[in-house]
């Protein structure tokens, strides 16, 4: 896929740490669908930056399944490898060798004070980060820069990581001349999602999801046991609307929206039980899913379907890269 004059680039990808879920989905995955039929772009599963947090056997042992996954939820959703390029990180070695001139253009503190960073150390407990943790800014330059996208479409918390890519863009610009566009991040209005235990967003660290790879069973009994109002003993209580996670998936979700308006307002007088409104959720959550599981069907179980979407991207990602590289280099002066 060669860049359309006059249409820019973007790329996005995810670490490949577990199936994806109805937050990734209404966060980042339903603007993807869309920017494929308008931008040209690059989604590409990170398993190197998987590395920088959990170095250990239990995980680079299952990491080539997890890729799959991650690809298996992209195409599930609609992304489309006639209309993309979909590939995984380290099939591209040219993005190591980017990322290592890359280091030399961005200070230890500088590094150092990326938020994202920050709270990765904070939340994981980690005393003594790894030196490819630091290094996660410029290895995610090196993926911006190395297709020369020009749009990054981020969720708010990875904004500061797009901001370490311009500097570095502009930095070998003044200092090589020009070779890199100086992306932008895309901010997605598509916000996040509170998990089915109300007290977060929903998170796989945390296993409050429903993941778009959930049969019907399983999202019956997911939404069954979500979290309400803790103040609601009877159903003939007067309930809470407003920031309960069942009717904030009733809005998202259920496309009946007089059904839901009839349901916040007897909610709101006692009239409803939790029970009518969660069925009436898993109804719509299923109804919702139900595309997404059909265009699964088409590609779970099939590997070497799969593994050659991944080659081929990878392929055409790896050409692309080379030609960067290639001007970086001659830029430099070394080749």
């Amino acid at each position: 896929m060669n860049q359309i004059k006059n249409k820019p680039r973007i790329l996005t990808g995810d670490r490949p740490t577990g199936p994806l879920h109805l937050g990734h989905y209404i966060g980042t995955l339903k603007n993807r669908v869309k920017l494929q039929d308008e931008f040209d772009c690059f989604f590409f599963a990170a398993d190197l930056h998987t590395l920088t947090t959990d170095f250990s056997k239990a995980k680079t042992s299952t990491l080539k399944d997890r890729v799959r996954g991650l690809v298996l939820d992209y195409l599930s959703v609609g992304i489309d490898p006639a209309k993309c390029i979909i590939y995984q990180q380290s099939k591209v070695p040219q993005v190591t060798y980017l990322s290592t001139i890359f280091t030399n253009l961005i200070t230890v503190p500088r590094a150092q004070r990326v938020p994202t960073l920050k709270d990765v150390i904070r939340d994981l407990h980690l005393k003594q980060p790894s030196l490819g943790l630091l290094n996660y800014p410029a290895l995610m330059a090196a993926d911006i820069l190395m297709v020369k996208a020009n749009l990054v479409p981020v969720g708010k918390d990875q904004e500061s990581h797009v901001e370490v890519t311009r500097e570095i863009a502009t930095t070998f610009n003044k200092t090589y001349g020009e070779v890199f566009p100086v992306p932008k991040a895309l901010i997605g209005d598509g916000g996040s999602l509170i998990g089915t235990d109300g007290q977060a967003k929903m998170s796989k660290s945390i296993g409050n999801c429903i993941y778009l790879s959930d049969d019907e069973a399983t999202v019956n009994q997911k939404v069954k046991n979500m979290y309400t109002d803790p103040a609601r003993i009877k159903a003939t209580d007067p309930g809470k609307v407003e920031g309960n996670p069942v009717f904030i998936y009733h809005d998202v979700f259920n496309d009946n929206k007089a059904e839901v308006d009839d349901l916040k307002a007897r909610y709101l007088v006692g009239q409803v039980g939790d029970v009518e409104v969660k069925t009436k959720l898993a109804l719509a959550i299923n109804k919702f899913l139900d595309p997404i599981r059909k265009r699964r069907s088409q590609f779970e179980g099939k590997f070497d379907l799969i593994d050659g979407i991944i080659e081929e991207g990878s392929k055409k990602a790896a050409a692309q890269a080379q030609k960067t590289l290639d001007e970086v280099l001659l830029a430099m002066g070394i080749k």
